[in-house]
C-alpha cells in the first residue's frame, strides 16, 4: 500500500486527496505510517482512509505537509485544538510551531502622524507601534534642501541649484521628524526644503500637499484613519490616528540533512525556527 501515488483521506466527513509523498514527510507521524498498515486508528473503507477527526483543522495540517509553513487565517483562534490535533498525528514538530501562538497571532498596529504650520514651514512628526513600520517609511520619505531667490513658499517651481537630500531626523526607533517649507535665510535668500515620499516622484514643498501625499500613502499600505484631533497650545498641531492589523509573516520549518534522510524534515523540537 505504501506504493500507491495518491491517497484519499475522509477526515470527519472531510474528503482529502493527496499525494503519499505528502504524507510521509515525516516518517515517524501516524499519517506516513498509516500508508504501510502500521495504525489500527485508520480504517480503510472502499479505497479510502476513514479517520474519525476534526476535518476542518486537518486541512491546516495538509497545508502544513504541502509547505512546511504555518499559516493561519487572521480570525483563526483554536490554536489548541489544532496543536492537539498535530499531536494526536505524531507531527510535533507542526505542535512547536503551534506553540508560539505570540509569532502567529495578527497584532494591531497603531501609527500617528502630527503636523502643524508655522508661517512658510510645515513639521512632522510620525509615532509607531512598529519600529520595523516606521523605518520603512523613513526609507520612502525623502526631504530635500536648496535655496531660493525672492520666491514664494508656495511656488510650483524647485530652486535651480541642485537639490541636497537630508537625512530624516530619528529621535527614536519609533518615530521620525521632517519639515518642508522656506525659511528665510539673509537678503533675498530662501532655503527652501521639498519632500518626495516614493513611489511618488514629485518634491514637494507646499505642506498640505505633503500632508495629503503621506496620508494617501499610508492608506494604500493599509491603514485605516481611525481619529483626528487639534492639540491645543501655541502652535495648533493636528493628529491623525491610523492602525492597522499586521499578518505575522509565519512560522517556517527548518530541514535537517542527515546521512540518508535525503533532506526529510525531522519531526524535532530543536529545528523550529522563526520564519523570514
Amino acid at each position: 500500500m505504501s506504493n500507491r501515488e495518491v491517497v484519499v483521506l475522509s477526515v470527519g466527513g472531510v474528503r482529502f486527496v493527496t499525494k503519499a509523498s505528502t504524507l510521509q514527510q515525516f516518517p515517524e507521524s501516524r499519517l506516513a505510517r498509516m500508508l504501510n498498515d502500521g495504525d489500527q486508528e485508520f480504517k480503510l473503507v472502499n479505497g479510502e482512509f476513514f479517520v474519525d477527526r476534526d476535518g476542518t483543522l486537518f486541512s491546516y495540517i495538509m497545508d502544513f505537509l504541502r509547505t512546511l509553513q504555518v499559516s493561519l487565517p487572521t480570525d483563526f483562534s483554536d490554536y489548541q485544538r489544532l496543536q492537539r490535533e498535530a499531536e494526536f498525528y505524531g507531527l510535533y514538530a507542526l505542535a512547536d510551531l503551534l506553540s508560539q501562538e505570540h509569532l502567529l497571532k495578527p497584532s494591531l498596529e497603531i501609527l500617528e502622524v502630527r503636523f502643524s504650520l508655522q508661517e512658510m514651514q510645515a513639521f512632522f512628526r510620525i509615532f509607531g507601534s512598529c519600529s520595523a513600520t516606521v523605518a520603512t517609511l523613513a526609507e520612502q520619505i525623502t526631504v530635500f534642501m536648496g535655496q531660493q531667490t525672492g520666491q514664494s513658499w508656495n511656488s510650483p517651481f524647485p530652486s535651480q541649484k541642485p537639490l541636497v537630500p537630508l537625512p530624516l531626523e530619528r529621535p527614536s526607533h519609533h518615530d521620525m521628524v521632517f519639515q518642508c517649507g522656506t525659511d528665510y535665510s539673509a537678503g533675498d535668500q530662501f532655503v527652501a526644503r521639498y519632500v518626495s515620499i516614493k513611489p511618488d516622484n514629485r518634491k514637494l514643498i507646499n505642506g498640505t500637499n505633503v500632508l495629503g501625499l503621506l496620508l494617501d500613502t499610508l492608506l494604500r499600505d493599509g491603514f485605516h484613519l481611525i481619529s483626528t484631533r487639534t492639540v491645543s497650545g501655541e502652535d495648533k498641531v493636528e493628529c491623525f490616528s491610523f492602525e492597522r492589523v499586521k499578518r505575522p509573516a509565519g512560522l517556517a520549518l527548518a530541514l535537517k540533512n542527515t546521512p540518508g534522510s535525503s533532506g526529510v524534515p525531522q519531526a524535532k523540537r530543536s529545528q523550529v525556527q522563526k520564519g523570514k
